[in-house]
Order: C-alpha cells, then sequence, then structure tokens
C-alpha cells in the first residue's frame, strides 16, 4: 500500500490551489476547474470543488469542515521559510517551535481553516527518520 494524496473539498478551487502554490513553491495540475493536485516527492495534495462531493456520495465530505487532520510538509529550513512568507499572507496559528519529538515546526491555517504544519527535523533522532526523504 501506498499513500498517494490527501484530497481537500473546497468551495473555491482557485484560492485554496493559489494558497498551496504560493506555500509550497510549485504549480498545481489542474485537468478541470473543479480538481486540482500539487505534487510533492512523498505524495499529493489534491484540492476538489464541493461540485465533486455528489461522485464520492451524498453528503461524503464537507468543504472547510476539517477539525483533525493537519497536512505536514518537510522543509529544507522552517525558520526560513517562515521568514519568508509575506506578512499577512496566512494566517499563523504558531511561529517556528521545536517540539518534543525532534522536529522544528510551523503551523499555519490554510484559507479554508486546514492546520498545516511546515517542519524540519533538528535533532539526531529527528533527521534520522527522514533520512532519505527529498524536501
Amino acid at each position: 500500500m501506498n499513500l498517494v494524496s490527501v484530497r481537500l473539498i473546497t468551495a473555491d478551487v482557485p484560492r485554496l490551489v493559489a494558497f498551496y502554490e504560493q506555500l509550497t513553491g510549485l504549480v498545481a495540475d489542474r485537468p478541470s476547474p473543479d480538481f486540482a493536485e500539487l505534487r510533492t516527492v512523498g505524495g499529493t495534495i489534491a484540492i476538489g470543488s464541493v461540485r465533486t462531493v455528489a461522485l464520492l456520495g451524498p453528503g461524503a465530505a464537507r468543504a472547510a469542515d476539517n477539525h483533525s487532520a493537519i497536512v505536514e510538509l518537510l522543509v529544507d529550513d522552517v525558520d526560513a521559510t517562515f521568514a519568508a512568507l509575506p506578512e499577512g499572507s496566512v494566517e499563523v496559528v504558531a511561529e517556528p517551535t521545536t517540539m518534543p519529538w525532534g522536529n522544528r515546526s510551523l503551523l499555519v491555517r490554510d484559507p479554508d481553516g486546514t492546520l498545516v504544519n511546515l517542519f524540519t527535523p533538528v535533532t539526531a533522532e529527528a533527521v534520522a527518520r527522514f533520512a532519505g526523504t527529498a524536501r
């Protein structure tokens, strides 16, 4: 089994795509106005319109209603990433902080309210966990 993507459902595909493009520096593939993908080496952030929910089953997902999942992105230098964010461009939930498990993390919120953790391993143990993972 291989985790391929996480899909976020939104009422505003262009706005959410623009956010993730700015945050990641990637350009989204947009095969339709209702669907986009930002492909990283480790997986894909897929963004689907609320209009796609009917294809999944009535009521299968609700836009901007996430209260439990966090999208996590491994970055080379979380402090540099934080410093490079244009002021006021994203809602910062927590500035870079070193976590007890060895990652230095910056927590932001996307326009639909989903938490996004940008992190860099900083302890020897955390670095070892992510050895060989492309950033």
